[in-house]
C-alpha cells in the first residue's frame, strides 16, 4: 500500500503544477488583454464634455466609460480570482483567505453642514470647464428656469480623467432639464458663462450672486411664463455625509438652502418644505434638510427675493460621482412633477 500511494503522490503533482501554470497563463493573458484595451481608449480622448452628458441622457448610466480604467481592471482581476474588492477594502474579511469579522459600526448622526465659499474659483477653474448646451433647441413658454451661480463647482472626475471629463453643477443641470422636458415640464437651463460675465465686470467671486442675479431679472423680463426657478450648487462636505443608498442605488444627498434676509423668505421656505417633504416621502433618507441662512458674513438673500418660488438645492459634495448625481437628479425630476402637476 505503501509502493501504491507513492505511485499516487508522484501522479498528482504534475497534474497541480500543470492546474497552476495554467491558471498563471489565464491571470497573464487576462491581463494583457485588459491593459492593452485599456491604453487603446485611454489614447482615444475624443470625448467632449457635451457628448458625455447626452451619453448619459440616452444610456442613463454613468460608468460605462469607467469600466476599463486601470484601477478598475486590477480590481475586477483580485474580485475574480480572491473575491477581493479594492474599492470596498473590508472585503477582504469575507474571502476564504482571512475570515475574521469586522465590529458593527454605529450609525453617526449626520449634522446639517453648508459651505457657501466660493473663493476657490482660480482652483476650481483648472479642474472644471465651463459646458456648452448639449442638445440646444427652443423651448416654448418654459415654467422652469434652472442656472448655477457658482458654475464650476466639481463632482469626482474619478474613471473619468483620461477622458478630460471633470463632472460639475452646470452639467447635473442640463441633465435635470433633459429628465424634466421628458415628462412635459418646459425648462430652460442658463447657458451664459459666469466667469466670463465676473471678468467682464471686473467683480471677484463673492459678486456670483449679483451675476446671476442679472441673468435671472433677464429670463423674466424674456419669458413670462416662468414660474420656478432652481440654483443648483454641490457642497463640499464629505462623501460620507454627502451620500446615501436606497434600494442598491448611490445617490448623491440634497439640502436646501433659504436666505431669510428678505421680505418675502417665508415664502421660499415654504416652497423648499414642500419640496422636501416629498423627496422625505418618496427617498426616505435622500435629503439633508433644511438650512436657513441669515446674519453676517453670509449672503442671507441669494436671489430668492425675485419670486416666491425660487429653490437653492445643494446636490451631493466634491467626492460624489456623476452616477449619483445623475440618479438624484432623477429623483428631483419625480418629486417636482408631483408637486407641480400634483401627479
Amino acid at each position: 500500500m505503501n509502493k501504491k500511494g507513492k505511485m499516487n503522490l508522484k501522479k498528482n503533482k504534475p497534474k497541480k503544477k500543470k492546474k497552476l501554470k495554467y491558471l498563471i497563463c489565464l491571470i497573464i493573458i487576462y491581463l494583457s488583454f485588459s491593459y492593452t484595451f485599456y491604453h487603446m481608449i485611454k489614447d482615444n480622448k475624443t470625448i467632449s464634455n457635451e457628448e458625455f452628458i447626452n451619453l448619459l441622457v440616452t444610456s442613463g448610466n454613468a460608468n460605462i466609460l469607467s469600466k476599463y480604467k486601470t484601477s478598475n481592471i486590477v480590481n475586477n482581476t483580485m474580485k475574480f480570482l480572491l473575491n477581493i474588492d479594492f474599492n470596498n477594502p473590508t472585503s477582504i474579511f469575507n474571502t476564504s483567505i482571512l475570515k475574521y469579522g469586522t465590529k458593527n459600526k454605529t450609525e453617526e448622526t449626520i449634522k446639517v453642514e453648508y459651505n457657501d465659499d466660493y473663493s476657490n474659483m482660480d482652483d476650481l477653474k483648472e479642474v472644471s470647464d465651463y459646458i456648452k448646451d448639449p442638445n440646444p433647441k427652443e423651448t416654448e413658454s418654459p415654467i422652469i428656469y434652472i442656472y448655477n451661480t457658482h458654475q464650476l463647482e466639481n463632482y469626482s472626475n474619478d474613471n473619468l480623467e483620461i477622458y478630460g471629463i471633470t463632472p460639475n453643477v452646470q452639467m447635473a443641470s442640463y441633465l435635470l432639464r433633459e429628465k424634466l422636458n421628458e415628462i412635459d415640464l418646459p425648462t430652460i437651463v442658463e447657458e451664459a458663462n459666469m466667469s466670463d460675465i465676473l471678468e467682464k465686470n471686473g467683480w471677484d467671486y463673492s459678486y456670483s450672486y449679483q451675476a446671476s442675479r442679472s441673468l435671472i431679472t433677464e429670463k423674466k423680463q424674456t419669458y413670462y411664463s416662468l414660474k420656478y426657478f432652481i440654483d443648483l450648487h454641490r457642497d463640499s462636505i464629505s462623501k460620507e455625509l454627502s451620500t446615501t443608498t436606497i434600494n442598491n442605488k448611490n445617490y448623491a444627498k440634497v439640502l436646501f438652502v433659504v436666505g431669510q434676509d428678505h421680505q418675502n423668505w417665508k415664502s421660499n421656505y415654504n416652497f423648499a418644505n414642500a419640496i422636501n417633504s416629498l423627496i422625505t416621502e418618496n427617498y426616505s433618507g435622500l435629503s439633508r434638510g433644511i438650512i436657513k441662512k441669515t446674519g453676517m458674513n453670509v449672503n442671507g438673500i441669494y436671489n430668492q427675493d425675485l419670486s416666491p418660488n425660487t429653490l437653492l438645492i445643494e446636490v451631493g459634495g466634491v467626492d460624489n460621482t456623476i452616477e449619483e448625481v445623475y440618479n438624484t437628479i432623477e429623483a428631483l425630476a419625480n418629486v417636482l412633477n408631483k408637486y407641480i402637476k400634483g401627479a
